[in-house]
């Protein structure tokens, strides 16, 4: 049942949920309780309750109080959010750090979509992994950008989920922080979203979400992978395949384009001011935020200018959005605009620029956020977290005003998981995933352009005194295509040329090599004097890589 948004379990329910959670089976739980084993379904299906006697021993078994167990408004779950740990020295073989991304029909295939449809209509129905009752029906929804292929997957999925006995809701061309939007609102099992974020068209990636609007733990990736693979035993399955769904236990496929729609009102209901005296400008990327984007800063009042939003599904990110700024810059600059935002392809990025044509970065957006946080007191342990792509001068300048930096490994994921570890309420990258956990789970492009022109407005100046005090140290990143980039990683030779680097650099700089979590793709990292010492020590680096036979010509 499904009350205010939130799930309550009904005494049955609770009971299969403790039951489960204690890795206990209804006949051992009979024989406990002195009872027949039908007596024990009765109750998890709610056709009988349990008699006081009863009511007291399952307390003690459970570890938990009478009123726990009998009062309905007491929820023992929210959608059910599922970690499993991944034993061993296994490794992920399809999912990175961003979901399953490769190149469309070759790494990431229509079978692999549907398979991942199949599974996850199947996980989320089965009591073993989710408490729920049997014959549940899990409700899955699904958004995709716009590139070519996503259309392809999106009905893949569907199809896999629905013949898995999942019902799903489709909320078609919309951005990664929307689906998690959703599902945190309506209750979802789980959310996927087709991207490859700020990749080219030709490639493409499938997403998964849990009830909270997360990335799935990768103990359930590792479970998909098992199932993609079809290695059954280890999902202690008989049999050739998953069971299908059949007869009434289809599922069904709805259009919940509504979803969508309120995802955008819900980003007009944060801003705090009008942007009406303000000339704003916007690059799509050819993207999700298309759909989304100009929508909210008009209605917001904002007089809007818009380039790269019109996506035919192969222009995406095609010398667009967040990792091809210039245009933008000229727009601004040409039309003497007063801010600028660019978005990725699923718009969980976003890279500003000033009203000079002066680019405004992740990490300069992290110093402007965390300032206003700190001023109104909302900046939990006056601290942000961040990763090590993280520039230097971003921590010296975050020192000075009494913020501490935490540094992860690079991507999203991490960054938010520190922040749910500490309760910390802000944290992003370099590349402009920036997580406001008070309004969202993921990084949300939109929503940052709000918050930085909230911020314009809210302090009388303009974008380029706020990112004033960042002085960022000299930095540049080469990324390299290479053939096994877990074999460059931990290699002696590149190890030995990074720390000749890193100690002629000393304090004035870094050298870091870091290997894409959604890429075959290592990227070379410096930090130094000046440009041109950075293009010096790359080009340094890439030389021994390009030596030892790593890179893919």
């Amino acid at each position: 049942m499904i009350i205010n948004g939130v799930k309550i379990m009904t005494i049955g329910e609770k009971i299969i949920h403790l039951r489960i959670a204690n890795d206990i089976s209804q006949e051992k739980l009979a024989k406990m309780l002195n009872v027949t084993r039908q007596s024990v379904s009765k109750w998890e299906s709610d056709d009988s309750l349990p008699q006081i006697d009863n009511v007291i021993e399952l307390c003690k078994i459970f570890k938990v109080t009478a009123d726990e167990l009998l009062n309905r408004k007491i929820i023992l779950h929210k959608n059910t959010k599922v970690v499993l740990p991944i034993k061993g020295d296994e490794q992920l073989k399809y999912f990175g750090t961003d979901g399953f991304r490769g190149e469309t029909n070759k790494e990431l295939t229509a079978d692999h979509a549907y398979k991942i449809g199949r599974f996850l209509g199947w996980f989320f129905s089965n009591p073993k992994y989710n408490k729920q009752k049997i014959g549940y029906k899990p409700r899955v929804v699904i958004g995709k950008d716009t590139r070519l292929s996503s259309y392809m997957f999106e009905y893949c999925v569907a199809a896999g989920l629905t013949a898995s006995g999942a019902n799903v809701k489709m909320l078609h061309v919309t951005t990664t922080p929307s689906v998690s939007y959703v599902i945190r609102q309506d209750c979802f099992d789980c959310g996927v979203m087709i991207t490859a974020s700020h990749n080219p068209f030709y490639d493409n990636g499938i997403k998964i979400l849990n009830s909270d609007g997360e990335k799935i733990d990768d103990g359930i990736a590792k479970l998909i992978e098992y199932y993609i693979d079809g290695d059954l035993k280890k999902l202690d399955v008989k049999g050739g395949d998953l069971p299908f769904a059949e007869g009434e236990n289809v599922g069904s496929i709805e259009d919940y384009a509504s979803g969508r729609n309120r995802y955008i009102g819900y980003l007009i209901s944060l801003a705090k001011h009008s942007f009406k005296d303000l000339k704003i400008g916007l690059d799509c990327s050819n993207g999700a935020s298309w759909m989304i984007a100009k929508s909210v800063f008009t209605a917001l009042g904002a007089h809007v200018s818009v380039i790269n939003d019109s996506p035919n599904g192969t222009n995406i990110n095609e010398n667009a959005g967040s990792t091809h700024i210039e245009g933008l810059q000229k727009l601004v600059v040409d039309n003497k605009l007063d801010a600028g935002f660019a978005f990725d392809g699923d718009a969980d990025r976003c890279i500003a620029v000033d009203e000079n044509g002066n680019v405004v970065d992740g990490d300069k957006i992290i110093y402007i956020l965390a300032k206003k946080m700190k001023k109104s007191g909302s900046l939990k342990n006056n601290t942000v977290v961040t990763t090590i792509m993280s520039n230097s001068g971003l921590t010296a300048a975050l020192k000075k005003i009494g913020i501490k930096n935490v540094q992860t490994t690079v991507g999203d994921r991490f960054v938010y998981e520190k922040m749910q570890e500490e309760n910390y309420v802000l944290g992003g990258e370099q590349s402009g995933h920036i997580i406001i956990k008070k309004y969202a789970t993921t990084g949300d492009g939109i929503l940052t352009a709000i918050m930085l022109t909230e911020q314009i407005i809210e302090s009388k100046t303009t974008l380029s005194e706020l990112a004033k005090d960042v002085e960022l140290l000299p930095q540049k990143t080469k990324s390299v295509r290479v053939t096994d980039k877990a074999t460059v990683a931990c290699d002696e030779f590149v190890h030995a040329k990074f720390k000749e680097i890193n100690d002629e650099i000393g304090d004035n700089g870094r050298a870091i090599l870091r290997q894409s979590g959604t890429e075959p793709v290592i990227r070379i990292m410096i930090e130094s004097a000046s440009i041109e010492k950075c293009d010096e020590y790359i080009e340094k680096i890439y030389g021994v890589i390009k030596k030892r036979g790593y890179v893919c010509e």
